[in-house]
C-alpha cells in the first residue's frame, strides 16, 4: 500500500463539500424551474436560499482547506478546522425546504 502524502485527507473532504456545493445549487435551480408554475414567489426562495448556501459551502470548504494545510505545516499539536458550519448550512437549507414543502401542501391541499 502506498503512503499518502499529507494533506490529502483535507484535499479530499475539500473536494467532497464544493461538490455538494455544486449539487446544493443544481438542486434548487431544478427545483426552482419545476415547482415554479405551481408555487410561484415560494419557489423563488427556495432557489436563492440554495444558491446563498452552495457559495457559503463552496466558500467554507476553500477556508477550512487553507486552514487545514496550515495546520499540518505548522505544530503538530494544533488542530485543523471544525465542521460544524457546513453541516449547519445543510441542515438548515434541508429546514427551509421541508417548511416551503409544507406550505406548499397546505395551500394547495
Amino acid at each position: 500500500m502506498t503512503e499518502l502524502p499529507p494533506g490529502a485527507q483535507a484535499e479530499r473532504t475539500a473536494l467532497a463539500w464544493r461538490r455538494t456545493a455544486l449539487g446544493v445549487a443544481a438542486g434548487a435551480l431544478v427545483t426552482g424551474r419545476l415547482a415554479a408554475p405551481a408555487a410561484g414567489a415560494l419557489a423563488y426562495v427556495l432557489v436563492a436560499a440554495g444558491a446563498v448556501v452552495a457559495v457559503l459551502l463552496s466558500w467554507t470548504a476553500t477556508r477550512r482547506y487553507r486552514a487545514a494545510r496550515r495546520a499540518l505545516a505548522s505544530s503538530p499539536g494544533q488542530d485543523g478546522p471544525g465542521v460544524g458550519l457546513p453541516t449547519a448550512l445543510l441542515a438548515g437549507l434541508a429546514a427551509l425546504t421541508g417548511l416551503l414543502a409544507g406550505l406548499y401542501v397546505m395551500t394547495t391541499g
